[in-house]
């Protein structure tokens, strides 16, 4: 293809010239032309990044997308948790430890730092390490009163088998096989003395019994006398049952104890006689707390239905002789 020149009319020399362009004139065309073309291409890829996003982009929003929805799944889960694990403190707080009478762990002891749970939406435009750091937090937490519930269960434990030793201590029998009711014959408080007939102060229960029936601890303990008291007990023997629990039994025919032994509830320690200051075979029986001589009628719960329960009540309230 031939080259096309160009020509032009000069009016001074009425003649066709060659037309010739200078560089300089050249060279503005040409940063024209590569400016136009500069702005046209940033247009253009502005535009592009506003509305399209490039393969990363995409694989960024997906991932996004996918972090976002197993964030929220995973918040759900520790929530669930959270209120499970408050559950389990409530319980712990106002039904088992109430059981033993144990003051209630402090929410500043279970939490230690309490942290508030997080808002989805907050996070929106969270970075993904910001993220982490707050599930770490909240799992930080869980973990915490986790452990401060098992060590409360580890001491619920322990209060629960203390619990039951108590429970074996406590007096909760009758010390002579009474079934029918029948061998209650003096209840506590004044009484008519067997000996001088005047009103006197009767500090237990007596049962009246056949010389050499067995009588029982009525609870766990150790024996802490068993010997003979010429003031008026006769043969006895006096249990100490912890917790601030005295039992003593008087006016034995023998005695099967020995000081400083440890006993069982229902297990003898000596038989029904009339030593001491008696009128007839029976067993003078006291529930003694903490120094203080109190009713035995109480402390037969192992031993008596309702029913009999009041009708026990009824024959020691009668105001009768003593036998001691």
């Amino acid at each position: 293809m031939k080259r096309v020149r160009k020509y032009f009319y000069n009016t001074d020399t009425h003649r066709f010239e060659k037309l010739e362009t200078s560089w300089q004139a050249k060279a503005l065309r040409i940063l024209g032309f590569i400016s136009a073309a500069l702005v046209t291409s940033i247009i253009i890829v502005s535009i592009a990044f506003r509305f399209l996003d490039s393969p990363k982009e995409k694989t960024l929003r997906t991932e996004i997308r996918v972090l976002k929805e197993e964030y929220v799944s995973l918040q759900k889960e520790i929530n669930s948790l959270h209120k499970t694990v408050a559950e389990l403190e409530d319980r712990d707080n106002n039904i088992y430890r109430g059981v033993f009478e144990s003051a209630p762990l402090p929410d500043s002891i279970r939490h230690g730092k309490k942290y508030s749970v997080a808002d989805v939406d907050q996070f929106a435009y969270t970075s993904s390490d910001l993220l982490i750091e707050s599930i770490n937090s909240q799992l930080y937490d869980l973990k915490h009163r986790l452990s401060v519930q098992q060590q409360s269960y580890d001491t619920l434990e322990r209060l629960v088998k203390a619990k039951q030793q108590m429970l074996t201590a406590i007096p909760a029998i009758q010390p002579v096989s009474n079934k029918s009711l029948d061998r209650v014959a003096s209840g506590f408080g004044y009484r008519i003395d067997p000996i001088y007939k005047t009103p006197k102060m009767h500090t237990g229960i007596d049962f009246t019994a056949a010389m050499g029936t067995p009588i029982y601890a009525t609870g766990d303990g150790v024996v802490r006398e068993a010997n003979f008291d010429n003031g008026g007990y006769g043969y006895h023997v006096v249990i100490n049952h912890g917790y601030g629990y005295e039992t003593l039994y008087g006016h034995m025919v023998k005695i099967k104890s020995r000081v400083g032994e440890r006993i069982k509830r229902g297990q003898v320690i000596g038989w029904v006689g009339s030593s001491g200051k008696s009128t007839g075979p029976h067993c003078h029986y006291e529930v003694i707390r903490y120094g203080e001589k109190i009713d035995p009628i109480h402390f037969f719960f192992n031993d008596l239905t309702a029913t009999d329960y009041e009708r026990m009540v009824k024959i020691a309230a009668a105001n009768n002789q003593s036998f001691d």
